[in-house]
């Protein structure tokens, strides 16, 4: 059986194209979408993933209807396949149930790991040359002025400051107040 899945991104524009060109590619069933292909809640195709069985294929007119990015489409593709089911994009001529279209997917994937691992090379070169001149990532601390934690010693040692209070004046939460105090408990114990 062929199961067409047809999307739009907004109520303005029309499913009409998209549902013409499944029922003449011979689908014997059509569900729809209104969303934006980054929302992953998509219930029509969440419905048709539930009529489908092994054997099956799942239709669409255009590759970018299915998925909102190429490694989302190459999972949304594998997860059909784990099933039994094939999958066939009409603009594309994409058909992974013939020799041709399972051709095309693995070189989809291929490239998508090489996007991949390139973005991490890049991402990996850009933290080390920061590194190199001296820049330091993450988030910076909440207390890093040495008269800060100075001060938070202190109000701590006086009974009259709750550390709820201690907290508010300090701007910083319960769980970075006592990773202060054990962090500079810890550095006297050393010394």
């Amino acid at each position: 059986m062929l199961v067409g899945y047809a999307r739009v991104s907004t109520p303005s524009q029309n499913l009409d194209l998209q549902i013409k060109a499944l029922k003449e590619a011979g689908c014997d069933k059509i569900f729809t979408d209104i969303a934006s292909g980054a929302k992953t809640a998509r219930p029509g195709l969440k419905d048709a993933e539930m009529v489908l069985r092994e054997g099956d294929a799942l239709v669409v007119w255009k590759l970018d209807r299915l998925g909102r990015s190429i490694q989302h489409l190459i999972e949304s593709i594998n997860d059909l396949k784990e099933k039994g089911i094939g999958f066939r994009s009409l603009q594309e001529a994409i058909d992974t149930q013939t020799s041709g279209g399972k051709l095309v997917f693995h070189i989809f994937s291929a490239l998508a790991e090489f996007e991949r691992d390139l973005i991490r090379e890049r991402t990996n070169a850009g933290l080390e040359a920061a590194r190199a001149r001296g820049k330091k990532g993450g988030r910076p601390k909440s207390l890093d002025q040495p008269k800060n934690i100075k001060l938070l010693k202190q109000m701590h040692a006086d009974p009259s400051y709750s550390i709820g209070d201690i907290c508010k004046t300090l701007d910083i939460s319960r769980s970075t107040f006592y990773r202060y105090l054990k962090s500079d408990n810890n550095e006297n114990d050393g010394q």
